[in-house]
Parts: structure tokens; C-alpha cells; sequence
């Protein structure tokens, strides 16, 4: 049962995550996040940065599984991701980070189109949309995201924001 102001704000990220709607999230969310941004940017899944974004999406899942799967059944519930987030990440949100750093850096090496080793805002907001970010707030995440002004989101930019994002309910 979710309680706490906190962990209400968590429990409404966790959509995020659950990309089929199903009410729980699983490794197919994972592989269908990893498939619908391959899509997008018309990467093939076998080439490198395909085979890099399925193996960061599947490093995610393990991760995120061992973090809140509490009765091993490969599938977290809203109130088990609740919890993981809540009594597993809220202090260390360092730790969620480098759980989701293989698959951010592999979805940004995906947007990246002119490889030039960061995507630039339009091209991470593009991400955020194929994740279920509405579009006008994908594009105001992703501008936020460019900490430079630059016109250009990295990985250094991304994952500490992403785990903050997901463990401070600010």
C-alpha cells in the first residue's frame, strides 16, 4: 500500500517502465522500449548500437529485478517497485544510476545520428517520447537535460538526472 507523499510520486513513475500496460513491469518492457527506439531511429538491431542498447536494456532489467523483485516471480508489481525504490534507492540514488547507465548510454549512442557522442535535445526528447514521455514534456526534459546549453544531452548529463528523476520525489 502506497502511503507516504513520496511514495506516491514513486508509484506514479512507474509507468514508465510498465511500456505494455499490463500493471507490471517484466524483461519484455525492456526489450520493447529497446525495439520501439531502434524503430525510431532506424537502427538495426543487429548492428552495434542495437546490439548495445538490447544488452543495456537487458543489463536494466536484471538490475532493476534484483533491486525489487522481491518474490522472484520475473515480474515487479507497482507496489514492489514502490518499495525497491523506496527502501533500496531513496539514499543512494548513485546506485540506481549505474543500474540504468548501459542502457542510457546505449539509447543515447542510438539518437546520436551525426555521432558525434551526444544526441542532441531534439533527439533526446524524440527519446523520451518512444518511452511514453508526452510530447511537450519530453521536450522540456530534454532541454532541461542540456545542464551546458549547448544544444547537445550526454551520458554525463542524462543518468545522474534519470536516477534523481526516479529515487527523489522532488
Amino acid at each position: 500500500m502506497v502511503t507516504s507523499e513520496y511514495e506516491r510520486r514513486i508509484a506514479a513513475r512507474f509507468a514508465t517502465f510498465d511500456q505494455d500496460g499490463n500493471g507490471y513491469i517484466d524483461r519484455e518492457d525492456f526489450s520493447q522500449a529497446a525495439k520501439a527506439l531502434l524503430a525510431e531511429f532506424g537502427t538495426a538491431a543487429r548492428s552495434d548500437k542495437g546490439q548495445a542498447l538490447y544488452i543495456g536494456a537487458e543489463a536494466f532489467w536484471q538490475g532493476m529485478a534484483g533491486i525489487a523483485d522481491r518474490d522472484g516471480d520475473q515480474r515487479i508489481t507497482r507496489e514492489e517497485f514502490v518499495n525497491g525504490a523506496v527502501k533500496r534507492l531513496r539514499d543512494n540514488p548513485d546506485r540506481f544510476a549505474e543500474i540504468a547507465r548501459p542502457f542510457l548510454s546505449a539509447a543515447l549512442a542510438v539518437a546520436d545520428t551525426d555521432g558525434d557522442g551526444a544526441a542532441t535535445v531534439e533527439e533526446a526528447a524524440r527519446v523520451l517520447k518512444v518511452l511514453g514521455v508526452a510530447e511537450e514534456t519530453a521536450r522540456t526534459a530534454a532541454a532541461t537535460l542540456d545542464a551546458e546549453g549547448d544544444g547537445k544531452v550526454s551520458e554525463y548529463e542524462v543518468v545522474p538526472a534519470f536516477a534523481r528523476y526516479f529515487t527523489v520525489p522532488e
